[in-house]
């Protein structure tokens, strides 16, 4: 086998197993092209103006993109920052897939964060979920059940609230 054949066949494999796999980083990548979308064409080009507009950004996030934020350090409460690592790549116009893959090496939490599985309401029998589900799609809704108790109770709230919060 020639020599550049050889290496073309080792880079390959090194870039397959430095790639990001599917659905892997999916919180990440999301979160980073909703952001990305919301950057004007001077801002973008500032690293300093990117991670300033994060800041900014991560305020009205809740639940994984929260959680996300807080490890790259954009709220106020982070114990680390590596808004830098984000931001800088950002500014070249870098995919965020190929941003994750970046932050995956300094922090490997950031690519371990899911989404939920969506419950279809329309089509679950909620008698069938764990209390634990139930809170949490109160929870979504920005709803509470004060001094619930009983998985009973739980039910009878979010019956009381599905017109509010559904298309059903």
């Amino acid at each position: 086998m020639e020599l550049p054949a050889l290496f073309f066949i080792l880079f390959a494999a090194v870039v397959a197993v430095n790639s990001l796999k599917q659905g892997e980083c999916e919180v990440c990548i999301k979160t980073l092209d909703k952001f990305s979308a919301t950057l004007s064409d001077d801002v973008r080009k500032d690293p300093k103006k990117i991670e300033e507009q994060f800041k900014k950004f991560c305020k009205g996030l809740k639940n994984k993109e929260h959680r996300f934020c807080y490890y790259l350090g954009g709220l106020e409460e982070s114990a680390t920052g590596i808004l830098g690592e984000m931001s800088k790549p950002l500014s070249w116009s870098m995919p965020s897939d190929k941003i994750c893959q970046k932050l995956k090496k300094k922090d490997n939490q950031i690519c371990e964060l899911h989404y939920d599985v969506e419950i279809d309401l329309k089509t679950v029998d909620l008698k069938k979920l764990k209390v634990r589900d139930l809170k949490k799609i109160l929870n979504d809704w920005g709803e509470e059940c004060e001094g619930c108790i009983e998985k009973s109770e739980y039910l009878k709230r979010i019956e009381a609230l599905k017109s509010k919060h559904t298309e059903l």
